[in-house]
């Protein structure tokens, strides 16, 4: 397996009986969470044994018996996270962590009881998604449809590679916000996934659940010509001599576009119609749930198209519709 690296451990669990390999285990394949948020519960864990350790004065955790561990011990934890200054937010997810695994204990016959229900996270702050405003992500579009050829070869050198890695750029852009799409579903979309006539996409968001979302006018008219082009750039013939490639998007040489390459990309684009801090594919979405909700979606529905497993997740938005209907009601109510 090639994830099989996750599930090593520090030495210190040498002979404890703290099945934290099993439980990571069981997170990718009974909950189908993703790599990355396994690691960072590997990491959760590792670090509250390793307080532990140190806590009660063991060369290892070989000695310490599940049962033994209190929710004193854990409150005592989550305070020296405090004095070293880490966020809320993150304290919040290792005590997350500490008690998703207490339960696999608890079900798999570790132990009797889960001990800390009645730990409460600390309170934090949610933060207001960036968005961009209407207006300037029709700025943001108009300058793409505007740019010549001349233009991008100038840039690129060579007009029919400036042609590609501009349509690719741009159909980027438009399911981005178009569709809300997160950049994990965006390098892992495949052509099996897209139905332009139908225009919807099918995703596999967090825990792979699926989803389907619709794809507007504006972005079906862009991987259109995306694909057009991208057949012209590397030669593939409708007679099938040379396979299309799998996935959506694809860099120069052909292969999957990674994140990296398409956080530069958004950064570009976007330092040109805004001056917000973080320029990344997720401000895209944000203003994908902004201007829906603004517009009189409701919420359950922008939830769904996002794939958020909670509506409570998706009211990090509703501050901006608020915001939208005092404007409208101070402008148009004579007793505002």
């Amino acid at each position: 397996m090639k994830d099989a690296a996750i599930f090593s451990l520090p030495p210190l669990f040498q002979g404890a009986a703290f099945p934290v390999a099993g439980f990571l285990g069981h997170l990718m394949s009974h909950r189908n969470l993703s790599l990355n948020t396994v690691l960072a519960y590997r990491t959760d864990l590792v670090q509250f044994f390793s307080f532990l350790v140190n806590h009660f004065q063991l060369d290892d955790l070989a000695t310490l018996d599940p049962e033994k561990i209190t929710a004193v011990d854990v409150r005592l934890f989550m305070a020296s996270l405090m004095q070293r200054g880490v966020q809320p937010r993150s304290i919040a997810r290792k005590l997350a962590a500490v008690k998703s695994f207490y339960r696999y204990m608890k079900d798999i016959g570790s132990v009797k009881n889960t001990l800390f229900s009645s730990l409460v996270a600390p309170r934090y702050p949610h933060r207001v998604p960036a968005f961009l405003t209407e207006q300037q992500t029709q700025k943001l579009f108009d300058r793409l449809s505007s740019s010549s050829s001349s233009e991008l070869s100038m840039k690129w050198g060579s007009t029919l590679e400036a042609s590609f890695v501009h349509n690719r750029d741009w159909s980027i852009l438009e399911l981005l916000y178009g569709s809300g799409l997160r950049l994990s579903e965006l390098t892992e979309l495949t052509m099996g996934s897209l139905d332009l006539e139908r225009g919807f996409v099918k995703l596999t968001g967090k825990g792979r659940k699926q989803r389907i979302v619709p794809v507007g006018q504006p972005t079906v008219d862009a991987l259109k010509k995306y694909f057009e082009v991208r057949r012209n750039f590397f030669r593939i013939g409708e007679d099938g001599e040379v396979p299309a490639p799998l996935y959506v998007f694809i860099t120069k040489r052909g292969k999957k576009l990674y994140p990296m390459l398409i956080q530069r990309l958004t950064r570009k684009y976007l330092a040109d119609v805004t001056e917000q801090n973080k320029k990344n594919p997720h401000l895209l979405r944000h203003s994908f749930a902004t201007h829906l909700l603004n517009s009189g979606a409701d919420l359950k529905s922008v939830s769904e198209m996002l794939g958020h497993s909670n509506l409570s997740t998706t009211e990090i938005y509703t501050h901006v519709t608020f915001d939208r209907l005092k404007e409208v009601y101070q402008k148009a109510h004579p007793n505002a």
